[in-house]
């Protein structure tokens, strides 16, 4: 009877070993390619996401199988020890230590936590402590309530948002480094499919990077409680090809289209308190509180993701932005109904 227990317990570990070696080797072979961009983690589309879902898969099959192992050797417990009829008031036989058994549940798990610790240390190193190469996209990365300011030194664009980065081809790696500030308080950007959680702290500059190898809309998120809108605060990072990230760079780095059938919009923008937060180069309007508005119509998205960039949305939100964004620092300039057409056709010749 022992024995027949004995092999039946040895096939149990056995098969889970086999289960969890197939996974393992399933997800080393497999190529990560989700169907559609999101925020998967484990369809990485870079080199730091997908070093941290390899450790990830790592560390759930490390502790997967103690799981295994402790609830094989508890079930195997629960009924070779169960109780019986014949042994109603008897005690058991009382069993006073087994140092070999002592032995083997502390240096095990000690050398499992050292293996995981080595593991993830070494991630984290890569990581870190990657070189940036001379030719690298360089971006500043600053988090306000409730919206992402995007400002690429050497190219002298600002954006807000919609971060746009090229692809990195493996023959000729074109990294993205990003320095992150905050301009408030705690904050934290988080693109899944791209790259860890980095955290935005005030006066104290943190930085990451990301090399995308296939191009597509990317979603992300502030993954740190800031305030009321925190929820809405997302991001979103268009990786182009070289060509198309190219033409990008130019039409941004264009100025404002003057659009004489728009100037009495222009004209209810600067003498509102519009400017004071904005701007729009080429023009009066220099605010750096609220996102750069240039070439606002180039985004897919107004109000940091919140809503589609539409006419209806467009003028929504600018004449009620509580409407779309529940606490938005963004005030209402009540404006007369003339007035806000005349700023909404305006806005729409930002290209």
């Amino acid at each position: 009877m022992l024995k027949m227990k004995s092999s039946t317990l040895r096939l149990l570990a056995q098969t889970t070993l086999l289960f969890f070696w197939a996974a393992m080797t399933a997800w080393a072979s497999e190529p990560k390619v989700s169907p559609s961009n999101g925020t998967n983690i484990f369809a990485p589309a870079s080199t730091p996401a997908k070093s941290i879902a390899d450790l990830s898969v790592f560390v759930l099959v490390v502790t997967g199988l103690i799981f295994a192992v402790v609830f094989t050797l508890l079930l195997y417990s629960v009924v070779k020890f169960r109780g019986r009829a014949k042994d109603a008031g008897r005690e058991p036989a009382q069993v006073y230590g087994s140092t070999q058994i002592e032995l083997a549940w502390t240096i095990i798990p000690i050398l499992i936590v050292v293996v995981l610790f080595l593991a993830t240390a070494r991630i984290i190193h890569a990581i870190q402590d990657a070189q940036e190469p001379a030719d690298a996209i360089q971006v500043t990365a600053i988090g306000h309530q409730y919206w992402w300011e995007f400002r690429y030194p050497r190219l002298g664009i600002v954006t807000a948002n919609e971060l746009h980065i090229p692809v990195s081809d493996p023959s000729h790696p074109t990294p993205t480094f990003l320095q992150l500030l905050s301009a408030d308080t705690d904050h934290s950007f988080w693109v899944p499919e791209l790259a860890g959680k980095t955290d935005l702290i005030p006066n104290h500059p943190n930085r990451m990077w990301m090399d995308p190898q296939r191009t597509g809309i990317f979603f992300g998120q502030c993954a740190q409680y800031c305030g009321t809108q925190h929820a809405k605060m997302l991001l979103r990072v268009s990786v182009d090809t070289p060509e198309d990230f190219a033409a990008w760079v130019r039409a941004q780095q264009s100025p404002a289209v003057e659009d004489t059938s728009a100037i009495a919009g222009r004209r209810v923008f600067e003498s509102n308190a519009c400017m004071n937060c904005h701007a729009v180069a080429g023009t009066p309007a220099d605010g750096r509180f609220g996102p750069d508005l240039t070439h606002l119509m180039s985004r897919t998205t107004i109000a940091a993701g919140a809503s589609k960039n539409t006419h209806d949305n467009l003028r929504l939100w600018i004449q009620d932005p509580s409407a779309i964004k529940p606490g938005s620092l963004m005030p209402s300039m009540k404006l007369s109904e003339a007035d806000l057409d005349a700023v909404v056709t305006y806005m729409e010749t930002l290209r």
